[in-house]
Parts: C-alpha cells; structure tokens; sequence
C-alpha cells in the first residue's frame, strides 16, 4: 500500500522595522541598523534555515532612501525564497513599491502552502499614525472572500488594537474597527501580523491570532506612558503554517549581537 505523501509546513519569516539608511555607518540611538539586520539574517540561517516566504512589515528605512531598498533587497538574497513588503510611516510607499517590484516583492495578495497572505499599506504620507483607506478595506473584503476556504494572514505596519503603551496608542491604526468589521465578516482569517510596536506581542481577539515582532534593530519598552527603549537584542519571528490553519509560532532574537543602545534619548 502506497504511504500518503506527508507535506511539510510552510516556513515563513517575518523581518520588520529595519530602519537602514543610504550611509553604510547609518544608526538609530547607536545601534547601526545595517549590522542589525546583518545579525539577525545570521540567527535566521543559524537557527531556522531557509524560509518560504519572507514578510517584511514596514519601516524597511528611515530615510526613504533608493539605496537603503536596494541594500534590503540584496540582503534578502540570502534566501532562496520569495518577499513580501509593505510600507511603514518611514517609508515612501510609492518607491518601496517600485524597488519591491523588481523582485516581484511589491505583491499584495500571495497563495502559498494552502494559506492566503494579504498585505496592507496602512502608510498615511507625512504621519506617523496609520490608516487604511477604503480601497485598502475593499481589497482585504475582496481577496478574503475571492479565497474563502483558505486560512488566511493578514499583515499590516501599524498595530490594530491597544498595547498597553500610552505613547504608541496615538501612532497606531487610526481606523481599527474599520479593519476589524471586515475581518469579523471571513472566519478563515487566523493570523493578523504587525510591526511599528518594536516588541513582540501575542494575543487573541475572536479566534484571530494577533502578533508584533521586535524590530531588526532598536527595541521599544513594554508598557510605557513615554517614549522608552530597552536593551533587548533585534529578533525576528519564525511561522509554521499548515494548510489546515493550524500554525506554530515563535519569536528569536540575535543575541550574539553587541551593541551600545542610548537609552537618554526622548525620541528617534
């Protein structure tokens, strides 16, 4: 009797807020952003391998710069799998999108594994607070209900519910309950998957599993009223998905990585 084929999950990796800038020596609160990332590509082959699929949740620069793109473009080419991006408040969202669209990284709406991804821009251009605009909430209603029995991810920069954080509670998604009526309409959606926070977070929300990773280089401190950075490593989170929807999950960080974080800074 032939043995059924046993499928693997699929592997995803989730690398946010980079933050890199056109100068090589470039640094957020001491930290340089590119040797961040660096370290962090490092952890991910050491401990994980190779992904899927890779999903890079805004902030991809601070500068907007054409050539801090391109530096994460090639960095990415340490794996042999596709990318996704979507822009952060940093970022320009019309020329990450250009650059992403050389490699086919610019897609918003990905089928893989048995699994949907759908990629919001939640940018709002000269602000630091996210929206979603109604042509962003139509596309998510109509990708979730054109693939409605697959399980489904959907990422976004901006967090989509309160952290905790009094601070971040003004820079967050403007319009949250707007996402939150579409999402509540497709039972399928089980991940929705952020950055900006700089900090893991893992919570449920009706069945919805809700996750923000730290970011690549600098580390916001949980809970607090005011701006605050702590001296936590740059990690990454690694997703095991199977096509029935269950997934594993979990969060690494580059601890080999040295590094002299400003913790006096009010802002960055």
């Amino acid at each position: 009797m032939t043995k059924p084929a046993v499928t693997r999950p699929l592997n995803v990796l989730q690398l946010t807020d980079p933050h890199l800038m056109a100068a090589a020596d470039g640094s957020l609160l001491g930290v340089n952003t590119r040797e961040g990332l660096s370290a962090v590509i490092e952890e991910v082959r050491r401990s994980h391998g190779q992904p899927d699929l890779i999903l890079a949740t805004g902030d991809i620069t601070q500068d907007a710069s054409p050539e801090a793109y391109r530096y994460f473009r090639d960095q990415l080419q340490a794996f042999d799998c596709p990318a996704l991006w979507i822009a952060g408040n940093h970022d320009d969202s019309a020329l990450l999108s250009s650059i992403a669209s050389e490699t086919g990284s610019d897609q918003k709406q990905r089928i893989q594994g048995g699994w949907q991804f759908v990629m919001l821009d939640s940018s709002v251009y000269g602000q630091v607070h996210g929206e979603l605009s109604g042509e962003e909430l139509r596309f998510l209603d109509d990708a979730l209900s054109e693939h409605a029995s697959l399980p489904a991810m959907v990422c976004l920069h901006h967090h989509p519910v309160d952290i905790g954080s009094d601070w971040m509670e003004k820079i967050g998604l403007k319009n949250r309950d707007a996402l939150w009526q579409v999402i509540e309409k497709h039972p399928q959606v089980r991940i929705v998957l952020w950055g900006h926070i700089h900090q893991e977070l893992d919570q449920q929300r009706a069945g919805v599993r809700l996750l923000a990773t730290p970011s690549t280089c600098i580390q916001f401190a949980t809970g607090s009223q005011d701006f605050a950075v702590e001296p936590l490593a740059p990690g990454y989170r690694w997703l095991e998905l199977d096509p029935s929807g269950h997934f594993t999950t979990e969060v690494r960080r580059a601890d080999r990585f040295e590094f002299e974080l400003d913790e006096t800074s009010s802002g960055y």
